[in-house]
């Protein structure tokens, strides 16, 4: 990481420098690739500024911070950058496709238990049960394009399911009700 720091009013003293850039090297954890960070100090009166400038593949990270210490403004400006890297490095994280970031992760039983617990019911829709028999089931199946059909068969008044399969045949389900 190339660190330059700037005195803006006057000459800065060896602590403020040292300090500043013990501070910015925290931040190495949060980067992958090397960056260039451009701190600039400055003091007005009881005003102290800090102004950080990094950039490191492609992102360009600012912060400004305005405090009556100067160790207090570095901080805080620090802080300022550290939350916008994590920030930026979580959008990193989600923008990459589930493949890639799963692709080397083995399917463990207890997974497939969680994907089921996440799935959640979007639509609720209550039927009447048509009366028919399994032949009106098929022809009635046959006219929509619906997948299946739930009615009361009248031979023996139970709740029968006929559902259309992937080879144009039709499969009958019937319940113990």
């Amino acid at each position: 990481m190339n660190i330059s720091v700037t005195f803006r009013t006057g000459e800065g003293e060896n602590w403020q420098k040292t300090y500043a850039e013990e501070r910015i090297a925290k931040l190495k954890k949060y980067l992958d690739v090397p960056a260039e960070v451009h701190m600039i100090l400055s003091t007005e009166k009881f005003r102290n500024v800090v102004e950080i400038n990094l950039s490191a593949n492609g992102w360009n990270v600012n912060a400004k911070e305005e405090a009556k210490d100067m160790h207090l403004a570095v901080d805080s400006c620090v802080d300022k950058i550290e939350k916008q890297l994590k920030k930026q490095r979580e959008k990193n994280r989600e923008h990459k496709p589930k493949s890639i970031r799963h692709a080397g992760a083995k399917p463990a039983e207890g997974l497939e238990e969680e994907e089921y617990a996440a799935a959640k019911v979007v639509e609720t829709r209550k039927i009447v049960l048509k009366p028919m028999s399994l032949e009106e089931a098929v022809l009635e199946l046959e006219g929509s394009k619906a997948r299946f059909l739930i009615y009361r068969d009248t031979a023996s008044e139970k709740v029968s399911l006929v559902h259309r399969l992937d080879d144009g045949n039709f499969a009958h389900i019937e319940t113990n009700s």
